[in-house]
């Protein structure tokens, strides 16, 4: 792979809180295990990461509009948001780079509410049930998807 920009991965609301917030649910790993995770993966791929994770939406909008033309890829766990945001949506349509969508828990496991995804609209792909694992998986599919030559119409 050439020089590549960094993948943007990016966590919404309440993700700050996993290891404490319901670890049945969500497991033990922090945040700053699965960044730790994902920045030793990327590099398997020759890629970098630049991990973030906000509770604020309009945060997560400009992140993602910033990251046009300035990121290889996006992976975004949007929390609360997958199921509510048409703003991260409407950001994420602005981007022309793979995105891909996590979740920690299997969402269609859940309540009904959350089997409803706005960012799947625009995602190339969900992983979702996974855990953590989750977030390796993702920069799998981000590579994968970046090696794959575009079709032009």
């Amino acid at each position: 792979m050439s020089e590549t920009q960094p993948v943007l991965i990016l966590n919404g609301p309440n993700l700050n809180m996993l290891g404490v917030r319901e670890p049945a649910l969500y497991g033990r790993e922090t945040l700053v295990d699965i960044e730790k995770r994902c920045e030793a993966h990327a590099k398997t791929h020759g890629l970098t990461v630049d991990f973030r994770q906000s509770n604020l939406e309009g945060e997560l909008v400009t992140w993602i509009q910033q990251a046009r033309g300035t990121a290889s890829g996006i992976i975004i766990n949007a929390g609360a948001y997958t199921h509510t945001s048409v703003a991260i949506l409407d950001a994420l349509k602005l981007i022309d780079a793979p995105i891909v969508e996590v979740h920690l828990s299997h969402i269609f496991r859940r309540e009904a509410f959350r089997h409803h995804s706005y960012v799947s609209l625009v995602a190339h792909g969900m992983i979702s049930g996974f855990g953590a694992h989750g977030y390796v998986l993702a920069l799998d599919a981000v590579a994968s998807l970046l090696q794959t030559p575009k079709t032009g119409s």
